[in-house]
Protein backbone atom coordinates (compact mmCIF):
# COMPACT_ATOMS: atom_id res chain seq x y z
CA UNK A 1 0.00 0.00 0.00
CA UNK A 2 2.33 2.70 -1.26
CA UNK A 3 1.82 6.41 -1.82
CA UNK A 4 0.28 7.69 1.41
CA UNK A 5 3.05 10.23 1.97
CA UNK A 6 3.04 11.47 -1.61
CA UNK A 7 -0.75 11.74 -1.53
CA UNK A 8 -0.52 14.02 1.51
CA UNK A 9 2.42 16.02 0.18
CA UNK A 10 0.64 16.73 -3.12
CA UNK A 11 -2.20 18.29 -1.10
CA UNK A 12 0.00 20.22 1.32
CA UNK A 13 -1.07 17.97 4.19
CA UNK A 14 1.01 16.36 6.96
CA UNK A 15 1.99 12.72 6.30
CA UNK A 16 -0.33 11.32 8.99
CA UNK A 17 -3.35 12.53 7.02
CA UNK A 18 -2.09 10.52 4.07
CA UNK A 19 -1.94 7.46 6.30
CA UNK A 20 -5.48 8.16 7.53
CA UNK A 21 -6.66 8.31 3.92
CA UNK A 22 -4.81 5.05 3.36
CA UNK A 23 -6.70 3.46 6.26
CA UNK A 24 -9.96 4.42 4.59
CA UNK A 25 -8.74 2.67 1.44
CA UNK A 26 -8.11 -0.46 3.51
CA UNK A 27 -11.78 -0.63 4.45
CA UNK A 28 -12.87 0.11 0.88
CA UNK A 29 -10.69 -2.59 -0.68
CA UNK A 30 -11.37 -5.19 2.01
CA UNK A 31 -15.11 -4.76 1.48
CA UNK A 32 -14.63 -5.00 -2.30
CA UNK A 33 -12.62 -8.21 -1.94
CA UNK A 34 -15.35 -9.65 0.25
CA UNK A 35 -17.94 -8.68 -2.38
CA UNK A 36 -15.88 -10.29 -5.16
CA UNK A 37 -15.54 -13.52 -3.20
CA UNK A 38 -11.77 -13.29 -2.77
CA UNK A 39 -10.89 -15.53 0.19
CA UNK A 40 -7.61 -13.95 1.31
CA UNK A 41 -6.19 -10.43 1.23
CA UNK A 42 -2.80 -9.53 2.68
CA UNK A 43 -1.86 -5.87 3.11
CA UNK A 44 1.67 -4.60 3.70
CA UNK A 45 0.86 -2.16 6.50
CA UNK A 46 4.17 -1.54 8.30
CA UNK A 47 7.49 -2.94 7.15
CA UNK A 48 10.47 -3.93 9.25
CA UNK A 49 12.34 -1.07 7.58
CA UNK A 50 9.64 1.39 8.67
CA UNK A 51 11.07 1.23 12.19
CA UNK A 52 13.82 3.50 10.83
CA UNK A 53 11.35 6.38 10.49
CA UNK A 54 11.18 9.18 13.04
CA UNK A 55 9.83 8.30 16.50
CA UNK A 56 7.05 10.85 15.97
CA UNK A 57 5.85 9.20 12.74
CA UNK A 58 6.09 5.71 14.21
CA UNK A 59 4.03 6.80 17.23
CA UNK A 60 1.40 8.34 14.95
CA UNK A 61 1.23 5.15 12.85
CA UNK A 62 0.85 2.95 15.92
CA UNK A 63 -1.93 5.19 17.22
CA UNK A 64 -3.62 4.98 13.83
CA UNK A 65 -3.38 1.18 13.92
CA UNK A 66 -4.98 1.15 17.37
CA UNK A 67 -7.75 3.45 16.14
CA UNK A 68 -8.26 1.28 13.05
CA UNK A 69 -8.72 -1.82 15.20
CA UNK A 70 -11.37 -0.06 17.27
CA UNK A 71 -13.25 1.33 14.30
CA UNK A 72 -13.18 -1.71 12.05
CA UNK A 73 -14.08 -4.50 14.46
CA UNK A 74 -17.85 -4.13 13.82
CA UNK A 75 -17.19 -4.08 10.05
CA UNK A 76 -15.14 -7.26 10.29
CA UNK A 77 -18.03 -8.96 12.08
CA UNK A 78 -20.58 -7.57 9.64
CA UNK A 79 -18.73 -9.03 6.66
CA UNK A 80 -17.49 -12.11 8.54
CA UNK A 81 -13.84 -11.24 7.91
CA UNK A 82 -11.17 -12.82 10.07
CA UNK A 83 -8.24 -10.56 10.97
CA UNK A 84 -4.74 -11.96 11.22
CA UNK A 85 -1.27 -10.41 11.38
CA UNK A 86 2.23 -11.52 10.55
CA UNK A 87 5.69 -10.16 11.21
CA UNK A 88 7.90 -9.66 14.22
CA UNK A 89 4.87 -8.51 16.17
CA UNK A 90 6.68 -8.50 19.51
CA UNK A 91 8.25 -5.16 18.52
CA UNK A 92 4.86 -3.44 18.43
CA UNK A 93 4.00 -1.29 21.47
CA UNK A 94 2.58 -3.61 24.16
CA UNK A 95 -0.79 -1.84 24.30
CA UNK A 96 -1.21 -1.98 20.52
CA UNK A 97 -0.07 -5.60 20.37
CA UNK A 98 -2.56 -6.59 23.09
CA UNK A 99 -5.37 -4.83 21.22
CA UNK A 100 -4.36 -6.52 17.95
CA UNK A 101 -4.31 -9.94 19.62
CA UNK A 102 -7.75 -9.29 21.11
CA UNK A 103 -9.27 -8.36 17.75
CA UNK A 104 -7.69 -11.41 16.13
CA UNK A 105 -9.16 -13.60 18.86
CA UNK A 106 -12.58 -11.92 18.51
CA UNK A 107 -12.65 -12.59 14.75
CA UNK A 108 -10.97 -16.01 14.67
CA UNK A 109 -14.27 -17.79 14.04
CA UNK A 110 -15.29 -15.64 11.06
CA UNK A 111 -15.12 -17.61 7.86
CA UNK A 112 -15.92 -15.60 4.74
CA UNK A 113 -12.55 -13.92 4.19
CA UNK A 114 -9.15 -13.59 5.83
CA UNK A 115 -7.60 -10.14 6.05
CA UNK A 116 -3.94 -10.28 7.05
CA UNK A 117 -1.93 -7.24 8.06
CA UNK A 118 1.83 -7.49 7.56
CA UNK A 119 3.13 -5.50 10.56
CA UNK A 120 6.75 -5.09 11.58
CA UNK A 121 7.19 -7.39 8.61
CA UNK A 122 10.07 -8.12 6.27
CA UNK A 123 10.37 -11.18 4.10
CA UNK A 124 14.10 -11.57 4.66
CA UNK A 125 13.44 -11.43 8.40
CA UNK A 126 10.69 -14.03 7.96
CA UNK A 127 13.08 -16.37 6.15
CA UNK A 128 15.75 -15.85 8.81
CA UNK A 129 13.20 -16.75 11.50
CA UNK A 130 12.13 -19.82 9.51
CA UNK A 131 15.77 -20.91 9.10
CA UNK A 132 16.39 -20.50 12.83
CA UNK A 133 13.37 -22.65 13.66
CA UNK A 134 14.42 -25.34 11.21
CA UNK A 135 17.97 -25.25 12.60
CA UNK A 136 16.63 -25.79 16.12
CA UNK A 137 14.70 -28.86 14.93
CA UNK A 138 17.90 -30.25 13.39
CA UNK A 139 19.90 -29.53 16.55
CA UNK A 140 17.26 -31.29 18.66
CA UNK A 141 17.38 -34.33 16.39
CA UNK A 142 13.76 -33.87 15.25
CA UNK A 143 14.71 -33.25 11.62
CA UNK A 144 17.51 -34.52 9.39
CA UNK A 145 19.23 -31.99 7.11
CA UNK A 146 18.46 -34.20 4.13
CA UNK A 147 14.75 -33.94 4.93
CA UNK A 148 14.70 -30.17 4.43
CA UNK A 149 12.83 -29.27 1.24
CA UNK A 150 10.53 -26.54 -0.06
CA UNK A 151 7.64 -27.88 2.00
CA UNK A 152 9.79 -27.65 5.15
CA UNK A 153 10.45 -23.97 4.54
CA UNK A 154 6.79 -23.31 3.68
CA UNK A 155 5.72 -24.88 6.97
CA UNK A 156 7.89 -22.44 8.92
CA UNK A 157 6.97 -19.08 7.45
CA UNK A 158 4.84 -16.86 9.69
CA UNK A 159 1.37 -18.02 8.59
CA UNK A 160 1.95 -21.30 6.74
CA UNK A 161 -1.75 -22.04 6.31
CA UNK A 162 -2.35 -18.96 4.18
CA UNK A 163 -2.45 -19.70 0.44
CA UNK A 164 0.35 -18.28 -1.69
CA UNK A 165 -0.81 -15.07 -3.37
CA UNK A 166 -2.13 -15.29 -6.92
CA UNK A 167 -1.92 -11.56 -7.55
CA UNK A 168 0.43 -8.93 -6.16
CA UNK A 169 -0.76 -5.34 -6.65
CA UNK A 170 1.79 -2.55 -6.24
CA UNK A 171 0.36 0.95 -6.02
CA UNK A 172 2.10 4.29 -6.74
CA UNK A 173 3.99 2.99 -9.77
CA UNK A 174 6.98 1.57 -7.90
CA UNK A 175 8.65 -1.30 -9.79
CA UNK A 176 9.80 -3.39 -6.84
CA UNK A 177 8.43 -5.84 -4.29
CA UNK A 178 10.14 -4.21 -1.28
CA UNK A 179 10.90 -7.28 0.83
CA UNK A 180 7.30 -8.52 0.74
CA UNK A 181 6.43 -12.24 0.79
CA UNK A 182 9.50 -13.15 -1.27
CA UNK A 183 9.00 -16.88 -0.68
CA UNK A 184 5.25 -16.85 -1.21
CA UNK A 185 5.07 -14.71 -4.39
CA UNK A 186 7.35 -16.95 -6.46
CA UNK A 187 4.58 -17.49 -9.02
CA UNK A 188 2.29 -14.55 -8.24
CA UNK A 189 1.22 -12.30 -11.10
CA UNK A 190 2.41 -8.71 -10.67
CA UNK A 191 0.22 -5.70 -11.36
CA UNK A 192 1.69 -2.21 -11.03
CA UNK A 193 -0.52 0.87 -11.07
CA UNK A 194 0.49 4.55 -10.80
CA UNK A 195 -2.51 5.16 -8.53
CA UNK A 196 -1.51 6.16 -5.02
CA UNK A 197 -2.94 3.89 -2.33
CA UNK A 198 -5.37 6.45 -0.82
CA UNK A 199 -6.91 6.89 -4.28
CA UNK A 200 -7.15 3.15 -5.00
CA UNK A 201 -10.79 2.22 -5.51
CA UNK A 202 -13.00 -0.78 -6.07
CA UNK A 203 -12.82 -0.06 -9.82
CA UNK A 204 -9.01 -0.06 -9.65
CA UNK A 205 -9.13 -3.43 -7.93
CA UNK A 206 -11.49 -4.75 -10.58
CA UNK A 207 -9.13 -3.60 -13.35
CA UNK A 208 -6.27 -5.43 -11.62
CA UNK A 209 -8.33 -8.62 -11.38
CA UNK A 210 -9.40 -8.39 -15.02
CA UNK A 211 -5.75 -7.94 -16.05
CA UNK A 212 -4.86 -10.98 -13.94
CA UNK A 213 -7.53 -13.05 -15.66
CA UNK A 214 -5.87 -12.37 -19.02
CA UNK A 215 -2.54 -13.80 -17.87
CA UNK A 216 -1.30 -17.19 -19.04
CA UNK A 217 -0.04 -18.81 -15.85
CA UNK A 218 2.32 -21.60 -16.90
CA UNK A 219 4.25 -22.14 -13.63
CA UNK A 220 7.36 -22.99 -15.66
CA UNK A 221 5.54 -25.33 -18.06
CA UNK A 222 5.68 -24.88 -21.83
CA UNK A 223 1.89 -25.09 -22.13
CA UNK A 224 -0.62 -23.59 -19.74
CA UNK A 225 -2.15 -26.31 -17.51
CA UNK A 226 -5.64 -24.92 -18.07
CA UNK A 227 -7.47 -22.05 -16.51
CA UNK A 228 -5.71 -21.42 -13.23
CA UNK A 229 -6.74 -17.93 -12.19
CA UNK A 230 -9.03 -18.49 -9.25
CA UNK A 231 -10.01 -14.90 -8.51
CA UNK A 232 -13.75 -14.52 -9.16
CA UNK A 233 -15.53 -11.35 -10.20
Amino acid sequence: MDGNGRWAESRGLPPILGHRAGAEAVRRIAEACREFGIPALTLYAFSWENWERSPEEIHALMELLDEFLNRELPILHQHRIRLRAMGRLERLPPRVLAHLQQVMADTAHLDQMTLTLALSYGSRQELVDAARHIARLVREGRLEPGQIDEQTVSRHVYLPDLPDPDLLIRTSGEQRVSNFLLWQISYAELYVTPTLWPDFTKDDLLHAILAYQQRDRRFGRREAPGKSNGLPV
